[in-house]
């Protein structure tokens, strides 16, 4: 043990764990961080070799014994039943059933939808219900035949601190000097100090922010490789990390059809990995995020305050000396299209992700550190109890080049540096001027692609100073873009949309891309929506190229109601058929309700049907959508209506395929080469 080891065990005892001991047992495990050091913690909490030897035995036993791998999981259910009962570490999420009136528990690794759970869990966990929490949870075998469900959560403890005492965690901090502590939060997220430069530790208690301080905007763009995303997955039991995919405002903010709050209403943080590849269909996500960003609340309907921070995370593919040279391109690059000035304008913080270093293990920790959990209980309630924004306002100037945004930005991340460095009280002069240079820095980066972008000049004043204590006004320069005329006074469009100077140096970019370029003018002119005609026509039979995508697809847009009426939709092809054409409507992200009209016969299994539809119902309700559904036995037409303006009718209804050769040939699941039978399709305006 080093000098601050001896230190971190004497001021923490007991609250402090070999991170080396971690990084082996890491290897191979797919568990987070902060469940593997709540082992660890428990049975290596020691400094004899021999006692922590016994530890590590126990806790890979523990992690044999209780960690179900995903290819196990039929082994794990087949415990449960002949044990009677078996202690698990999974992570548990709980979601209430319409159908069954009740709510289900299910283990990601035990690959049981139906576990049942006793209220007081969920009503006492809350993150049960919205994401999910990793807990020590024991599993019981049903024996009652009467009862649908064959297991159920006989009781069940998140792997978290049950207690935290935050005067104590204070007066700990107080007995190490400011970069003594610097050193222990390094430490404690696995991480050496020693291997790296005190600007590249800044950045990385940059990346804790987030975690700390409430409705913190932050965004990260860099190489791949540098963890970027690693501590909003596996470093806090409080954060939530969205690797890619579509981003709902209903999964993130507000289920109307649900009533109920999204992520943000449950998590600390809601971090966003390879931002570049979030799909965002509906304007309406971005005004809410950009509500949501701005003070931490929104509306839907009602109005909700939350204060979760927001991350955004993602790979910039390029050369960072290329961008700022050029007249084109900016450090937003990586950024999806969807995300425009104003969301960019409520960024705090933009961390340089390309000074970081490549993660590797000569920059891993073999000291002490403390359990993981422990910092994240600390960083929680400060988020929740502990606001630094009038201190740091008393305490700095601010240049008058500095706006309102500006402003906001560079105090929340002052705030977030003192609660992570100086929780105990006020740091020196030198410490807190240190810290506002780096606010400064990380708040110009945004306001400097900004300026970049708009061809006015909105966001001219790129110059962000502070008055130090002698007086003096300091303007805070980006290392990487000071002295680059590029971006520092980028070029200007004219109203004739010619650049006001001269390009600088591009970046270079696929053939194709820049012969589209060189044949498009200087300032794109805005298309037009192509407008949807009416439309007679039929399908012979034996044609491919026909789906509901196709068909119907393009009718959709705005549109917030879909009305089908189908008396066929009772047999399992037909009920897969209507599940299709769904898909094809929640594409439309303005569809908030489908009205499905259909019919019976004395064949038919009604029970059946039901227990399919009700499937279908819940899963359209996790996109905030609301199928109805009302059963004539004596309709006979069919038709699709779109808010009453548009009617589509296809003579077969949805069932115009053919049955496939077999399931295993060209078309059985690609329904763009599934032949189809002969059909009529008339495409009207409603009268």
């Amino acid at each position: 043990m080093d000098d601050l080891d001896k230190k971190l065990n004497e001021v923490f005892d007991g609250k402090v764990v070999r991170k080396d001991l971690l990084h082996r047992i890491k290897k191979g495990t797919n568990v987070p961080t902060f469940v593997l050091e709540f082992l660890l913690a428990r049975y290596c909490a020691s400094n004899e070799p021999a006692e922590i030897q016994a530890g590590m035995e126990a806790v890979l036993a523990t992690l044999d014994e209780n960690y179900v791998r995903p290819d196990e999981a039929n082994a794990a259910q087949s415990r449960v039943a002949v044990k009677g009962r078996h202690k698990f570490i999974d992570k548990v999420h709980v979601r209430y059933v319409e159908k069954d009136k009740r709510h289900w528990a299910a283990l990601e690794n035990f690959a049981s939808q139906k576990v049942a759970i006793a209220e007081k869990f969920y009503r006492d966990i809350d993150r049960l219900l919205e994401g999910g929490i990793w807990a020590e949870v024991t599993i019981a075998h049903n024996d009652i035949d009467e009862d649908n469900y064959a297991f159920y959560v006989e009781d069940l403890r998140p792997i978290q601190l049950s207690r935290f005492d935050f005067e104590a965690y204070k007066e700990g901090r107080s007995k190490l000097t400011r970069d003594e502590w610097l050193d222990v939060v390094l430490r404690s997220v696995g991480l050496e100090p020693g291997t790296l430069s005190h600007r590249e530790k800044l950045h990385f208690i940059a990346r804790l922010a987030p975690l700390v301080e409430a409705n913190f905007n932050f965004v990260e763009l860099g190489p791949r490789g540098t963890g970027k995303s690693y501590f909003f997955s596996e470093f806090s039991p409080y954060s939530t990390l969205i690797s890619g995919g579509q981003a709902t405002k209903a999964t993130l903010f507000y289920n109307n059809a649900r009533n109920k709050i999204g992520l943000v209403g449950f998590w600390d943080t809601v971090a966003f990995d390879e931002v570049g590849g979030i799909k965002i269909k509906d304007p309406d996500t971005i005004q809410i995020m950009k509500d949501f960003m701005a003070n931490g609340r929104f509306s839907r309907g009602v109005e909700i305050i939350a204060n979760a921070s927001m991350a955004f995370v993602g790979n910039i593919d390029q050369s960072v000396e290329q961008i700022v040279r050029s007249s084109e391109h900016d450090l937003f690059l990586p950024l999806p299209a969807e995300f425009d000035l104003a969301v960019m304008d409520r960024f705090a913080c933009y961390l340089p992700g390309w000074e970081m270093p490549k993660t590797s293990s000569a920059y891993l920790t073999d000291r002490f550190g403390l359990i993981t959990d422990y910092l994240a209980e600390a960083f929680h309630y400060q988020l929740k109890h502990n606001n630094r924004y009038e201190e740091v306002s008393s305490r700095v100037k601010l240049g008058s080049n500095v706006e309102g945004r500006d402003e906001k930005g560079i105090k929340k991340t002052l705030c977030a540096f003192l609660k992570i460095l100086h929780p105990d009280g006020a740091p020196s002069d030198e410490d807190f001027f240190e810290y506002v240079e780096y606010a400064i820095e990380c708040r110009r980066r945004v306001k400097e692609q900004m300026n970049k972008r708009k061809p006015d000049d909105e966001f001219a004043l790129i110059n962000l100073s502070y008055f130090a204590p002698d007086g003096r006004e300091v303007v805070v320069h980006c290392p990487e873009t000071k002295g680059i005329a590029a971006t520092l006074e980028p070029a200007r469009r004219t109203l004739s949309g010619k650049a006001s100077r001269p390009k600088m140096v591009e970046i270079k970019e696929p053939e194709v891309a820049t012969q589209q370029r060189a044949i498009s003018p200087e300032v794109s002119q805005p298309v037009e929506a192509e407008v949807p005609e009416e439309r007679h026509y039929t399908i012979a039979y034996g044609d491919v190229g026909h789906t509901y995508d196709t068909i119907v697809g393009p009718y959709l847009a705005k549109a917030k109601k879909v009305s089908i009426e189908d008396p066929y939709i009772r047999a399992p092809h037909q009920i897969a058929n209507f599940v299709r054409f769904c898909e094809t409507v929640v594409k439309s992200p303005t569809v908030r309700e489908i009205h499905l009209l259909t019919g019976y016969d004395e064949n038919t299994d009604l029970a059946g049907v039901e227990s399919k539809i009700e499937e279908l119902k819940q899963s359209l309700l996790e996109r905030d959508v609301v199928l109805s559904v009302e059963i004539d036995s004596k309709i006979h037409d069919r038709e699709i209506r779109i808010d009453d303006f548009w009617i589509i009718k296809i003579g077969r209804g949805l069932d115009f395929y053919q049955r496939p050769e077999g399931w295993f040939a060209i078309g059985a699941n690609d329904f763009s080469l599934r032949p189809c039978l002969e059909t009529k399709v008339d495409i009207f305006k409603a009268t």
